[in-house]
This record gives structure tokens, sequence and C-alpha cells, in this order.
């Protein structure tokens, strides 16, 4: 069984997960993504930042929103260990009803083309390609999505 909650992203188990998120994509990439996020955005007013646990209480997982315009949030450092099956759904779907209670409408989240894993989450998530936006604005290697909630 896994369970979201809201964390401290600055908690020794979050930053155990950026850490692992940022290797895996460093690897499947050639950039970490750190580039486009820090934790001080998640100070903003209608952030949030979570983390999934498996049934021993361990982290498993991790993800954020952030307000990235009006009501749309952005999705941002979502990850799974894989060490059980279902973490990047809890961890989405937490997210998606957190986001609308908090007033948005929409989600939008940027990944790498490449990332063929995370481009067909998203699509099999309802999440459908928009033209890229803000820093992934003629990048040929971002793709961006967005999901009406």
């Amino acid at each position: 069984m896994i369970t979201v909650e809201k964390a401290d992203p600055r908690s020794a188990a979050s930053q155990l997960l950026i850490s692992k998120l940022s290797a895996e994509l460093a690897a499947i990439t050639g950039d970490d993504g750190k580039s486009n996020f820090t934790m001080d955005s998640l100070e903003e007013e209608r952030s949030l930042w979570v983390l999934a646990r498996n049934h021993r209480g361990e982290a498993v997982g991790c993800g954020a929103i952030r307000p990235l315009a009006g009501d749309i949030a952005e999705l941002k450092r979502m990850f799974s260990d894989r060490s059980v099956p279902g973490i990047g759904n809890a961890l989405l779907s937490f997210l998606e009803k957190s986001a609308l209670n908090m007033g948005y409408s929409q989600i939008w989240l940027e990944t790498r083309s490449v990332n063929r894993k995370a481009v067909n989450f998203y699509q099999r998530k309802g999440y459908e390609r928009i033209e890229n936006y803000g820093p992934y604005i003629n990048r040929q290697d971002a793709v961006c999505f967005a999901k009406i909630l």
C-alpha cells in the first residue's frame, strides 16, 4: 500500500529522492533537471511537496506542484523508485486532487522527449501535448503537457 502526504522538501528523505531523480534524469537525458527548479519555489503560496511511502513508511517517491500562471499549476520533480507498483499513480492522483482543492484548473509539465517512460505515463494519465512554455520554448529536447482537472 502506498500513502502520499505533504512533506518537508528539505528533509533527508526528500533530498535522497531528489538526488536519485537527478541522477536518473542525467543518465536518461544528459541533464539532471535542477536548472528549472529550486526549493525556494515551494515556499510560494499554493505550492506543495509530497512524499509517497510504502507499507513500512519508507519514502519511495516524491513530487511537487507550484503556481505557474493564474489557475495553472506546474508539476515538478515527480519521481518513483519503482520499488513497488503504483507509486507514480498514487503521487499523480494526490497532486491532481490537491491542485484542484487549491483552486487550480489545469496542470502543466515538461519532460524530455527522450524520457519515453515519462512521456507514456503522462499520456496514459490524460495529459495532452501543448506548445512548449516558459524556459522550454524553442527547446527541441523538451515536450510539454497539460491536463484540465
